[in-house]
């Protein structure tokens, strides 16, 4: 099996901090952008595109700030695979970006990539960051 490599992208939001915690932090917000719907169960979340469905455990979260993903495996038990949203605001301009830490092999890593740039777009649409 091919090993997956982490990778940061960086994309530069018109929105508060706050804001865009919304979107990234609970299941209505993540549904508007990120996947076509979002269950969750206490800590656990089922994410579903088209007919399939992904299961993670929000692992950590800091108000305002990241939401950290861990994927699970069936029976609910982390894999060492996660993936995290982390607000950063620059402290002399305010300008706002969302980091995105993920896992790809390197052979899907550029469809990967293109994948959260087209997931980002959508999120700026819906918030109006356009």
């Amino acid at each position: 099996m091919d090993a997956k490599i982490r990778y940061e992208l960086e994309f530069p939001i018109n929105s508060s901090p706050q804001l865009l915690y919304q979107y990234i932090s609970n299941p209505s917000g993540l549904q508007e952008w990120f996947a076509d719907k979002v269950n969750s169960r206490g800590e656990f979340f089922t994410f579903i595109w088209n007919d399939t469905e992904e299961y993670a455990r929000l692992a950590s979260k800091k108000s305002g700030e990241k939401v950290k993903f861990k994927w699970v495996d069936n029976d609910k038990k982390d894999t060492e695979f996660y993936f995290e949203l982390r607000i950063l605001e620059d402290e002399i301009t305010k300008d706002v970006s969302l980091m995105v830490v993920d896992f790809a092999i390197q052979e899907e890593m550029q469809e990967a990539k293109l994948l959260w740039e087209n997931q980002v777009s959508d999120l700026k649409h819906v918030i109006g960051s356009n």
